[in-house]
């Protein structure tokens, strides 16, 4: 599985949330699998979005895209840091 993190702070999280739903066909087009969307226990603009991915190529190509920059800007996105990780081991506990 390929799995991308992103940590950022958003303006505000109900305009964020708005625009990131709006923008779910077009993540599913470019890969997107699955998402979970987390927030830091006590600052609700601190955003964690952590997805699976088709392919780790297709994950960057998307979030680097002229066109996603524009949504993260309209959306008051702040700083995202990506990380793409590789899935090494699962397990139930």
């Amino acid at each position: 599985m390929k799995y991308v993190l992103i940590i950022h702070e958003v303006e505000d999280y109900t305009a964020w949330k708005k625009i990131f739903d709006s923008a779910s066909q077009i993540r599913k087009e470019a890969g997107e699998i699955s998402y979970q969307v987390l927030k830091y226990e006590k600052d609700p603009n601190k955003i964690v979005h952590f997805s699976v991915w088709s392919s780790l190529e297709q994950a960057k190509d998307f979030f680097q895209s002229p066109k996603l920059i524009k949504i993260r800007a309209d959306a008051g996105v702040k700083s995202p840091d990506f990380i793409y990780l590789e899935q090494l081991e699962t397990g139930i506990l």
